[in-house]
């Protein structure tokens, strides 16, 4: 067996920060790249890292930026208007977030080198672990290991017989190099994400090195008492509202370029896409203003010291699963009204249209969120792990 009984040996040395609009250029520039590695790029994470990605959602306490909600999230959209597999991957800076229900003194060994920690994870299916004295016995295959490729630290679902842990999942964090990455990420959207099944074979993890996924933070800082599933569905709607915002864009620009091969007029000239562009500028700008009321009511209520009520925080997933919707539905509208030019494989547009649907699937996001958010709404009991 493998021990992870540790110092963990990170990359997170300090280095002079990024050019963020560079940065964000550069990987529009490079989307096709990521798409036909199946992974972001090795030197776009290290940049990822000096544009301070990864510690803006660590505390000041660890050397983080410890940056509001919002913040991080227009950070991501940013990103995610050039690319969204880049956008993606970046959202799971956020992962700080959750990391802060190890034990503090694990947060201390974790953060000595710096806080610029690159985390991926596959939390389902979980699986069962052995406990023995040194820790637990991990074995298993998960699925979905977004942004792996890149990543120093991974983290996978355990379960454990007889375990406190209020029905929630325990995550056995341990170095990258402990996880064999079986790559067969082949899927129609967000194919850059690298979102390979993680394999671990009988490695032993310490307890120290486990925490319960949603479980209170060990240390005590306005950001770990955000809600921390709440942030993990918004950094990934974002991704869409990111991506709706690129296809408006490129819509746009092309409407009043060449003529239609048929004879037709400009795009910009026919009423029905002017029409149909107004409609999806508004519903954009909706979904982003309801996603950032509430990321900010809620961040308003933490830095009180107060806890979000159930009814809040419902609501804050509420408006990440309509962003994400809205943004599949503008990015389809954009693709449509292009017609025969957007179907080609790596067009932009084919590209939008894909990644934004497949954000809008994602089990945090989808349309079962709805029905959850709607019995908090209705006054009925919420369901297990929402909101």
């Amino acid at each position: 067996m493998t021990d992870v009984a540790h110092v963990i040996s990170l990359k997170t040395a300090s280095a002079p920060r990024e050019d963020f609009a560079a940065l964000v250029a550069d990987i529009r520039a490079r989307r096709g790249e990521f798409i036909g590695q199946q992974h972001v790029s090795q030197d776009i994470i290290e940049r990822l890292r000096r544009a301070g990605i990864y510690r803006a959602m660590v505390a000041r306490m660890f050397g983080g930026d410890e940056k509001s909600p919002a913040e991080f999230c227009r950070m991501i959209e940013q990103i995610s208007e050039a690319d969204g597999s880049a956008g993606w991957v970046a959202s799971f800076g956020a992962a700080a977030t959750y990391l802060a229900a190890l034990p503090e003194p694990t947060l201390r060994k974790l953060y000595a080198n710096g806080p610029d920690v690159v985390f991926a994870g596959g939390l389902f299916p979980l699986q069962p672990a052995k406990r023995v004295a040194d820790g637990f016995v991990v074995n298993g295959t998960w699925k979905f290991g977004s942004g792996c490729m890149g990543a120093s630290l991974i983290g996978v679902g355990i379960s454990v017989e007889g375990d406190q842990s209020g029905g929630l999942p325990r995550v056995a964090v341990m170095p990258a190099e402990k996880v064999e990455i079986r790559k067969n990420w082949d899927v129609i959207g967000l194919e850059g994400t690298g979102s390979h099944d993680l394999v671990v074979r009988d490695v032993i993890v310490p307890e120290e090195w486990t925490l319960i996924r949603g479980g209170g933070a060990s240390v005590d800082a306005d950001i770990y008492r955000y809600p921390s599933l709440g942030l993990a569905a918004q950094v990934l709607a974002v991704v869409g509202l990111g991506v709706a915002r690129g296809a408006l864009n490129e819509l746009i620009e092309m409407a009043g370029g060449r003529v239609s091969i048929t004879g037709a007029p400009k795009l910009a000239d026919r009423g029905y896409v002017q029409v149909a562009v107004a409609k999806a500028e508004a519903s954009l700008r909706a979904a982003r203003a309801f996603f950032y009321d509430a990321t900010e009511e809620v961040w308003d209520i933490v830095r009180k010291g107060d806890k979000p009520s159930v009814e809040t925080t419902t609501v804050l997933r509420l408006a990440a699963s309509h962003a994400a919707k809205t943004g599949a539905d503008v990015t389809r509208m954009a693709t449509e009204l292009t017609g025969t030019t957007s179907i080609y494989q790596g067009h932009p547009l084919a590209r939008a249209l894909t990644d934004s649907f497949v954000v809008a699937q994602h089990a945090f996001l989808n349309e079962g969120t709805m029905q959850s958010a709607g019995r908090v709404l209705l006054g009925l009991p919420s369901v297990p792990g929402f909101p």
